[in-house]
């Protein structure tokens, strides 16, 4: 839960906003005294909440995922990919899990004083399953655990003796 106050209401664009919230179990608190975790998904929440009243087409977010667990990277980066389909979203992230769940990545590097971008699209690099086996026949390869990282999957998947060729997007 959470509460937006002016701060002074005979002049509402001198002073600002009060944001108050409640967390899960919590008391109510300024938003200057949360964690940053809490902070974070509080911001998040007012954002998500104001695109659903009233869309922007972009939004530019820039590494809105440092002071959070990977339980709720998970649940942002799936947040965007999923409820936010009438919108753009560029985020800036240093986290694997909101690499996972892009579109697009793109890589900014510098060589020789010059700054050079790459973008790469991470479905290419998915693990796909073999097809479902006949009646009587066994299974070709199953898809690495997703309790493995992404990498070891990839790896792992690369491994199997008997893997079949699978499409690349």
């Amino acid at each position: 839960m959470s509460e937006l106050e002016l701060v002074d209401t005979l002049d509402p664009f001198s002073e600002g906003i009060n944001f108050s919230v409640r967390p899960p179990k919590k008391s109510w608190k300024q938003i200057t005294n949360l964690s940053g975790g809490e902070k974070t998904l509080a911001s998040l929440s007012l954002v998500f909440a104001l695109h659903h009243y009233k869309p922007t087409p972009l939004y530019f977010m820039d590494e809105i995922d440092a002071a959070l667990d990977f339980r709720n990277v998970s649940i942002i980066a799936n947040y965007i990919k999923e409820r936010t389909k009438n919108a753009q979203f560029i985020v800036i992230s240093l986290r694997n899990h909101m690499f996972e769940m892009a579109d697009l990545l793109v890589g900014i590097y510098k060589t020789q004083d010059i700054s050079k971008s790459v973008g790469i699209n991470p479905h290419i690099f998915e693990v796909k399953k073999a097809f479902a086996p006949q009646p009587g026949q066994k299974a070709l390869q199953e898809e690495p655990p997703a309790s493995q990282p992404p990498a070891k999957r990839r790896a792992l998947a690369a491994a199997a003796p008997e893997a079949p060729a699978t499409d690349i997007d």
